[in-house]
């Protein structure tokens, strides 16, 4: 999993990434990502069409993950393996 480039949809606004939290009531936050840079924009047209503007589609290389995750307290990751559905794998940081 950590051998390819991923991509993330991060706000133009405050530079935050877009997450996931499996369990809506718990705390842990998952940074939502994506294999492909057309499957971040397949959904964000599907889900967040009316935000587009203010999103943007960012390349994370294997080396910079660990720090991401940490710098935003992220519990893992939410690598998105079908955006329409949308089909989520949770990968809790260890």
């Amino acid at each position: 999993m950590f051998s390819q480039t991923y991509y993330a949809i991060r706000s133009r606004k405050d530079g935050s990434y877009l997450s996931a939290r499996p369990d809506p009531e718990g705390a842990d936050r998952f940074m939502l990502m994506f294999s492909e840079h057309f499957d971040a924009l397949s959904y964000i047209n599907k889900y967040a069409e009316e935000y587009k503007d203010q999103l943007a589609v960012e390349s994370i290389s294997p080396t910079q993950l660990k720090g991401v995750l940490q710098r935003w307290s992220y519990a893992g990751l939410a690598v998105v393996r079908d955006p329409l559905l949308p089909r989520v794998e949770f990968l809790r940081q260890t």
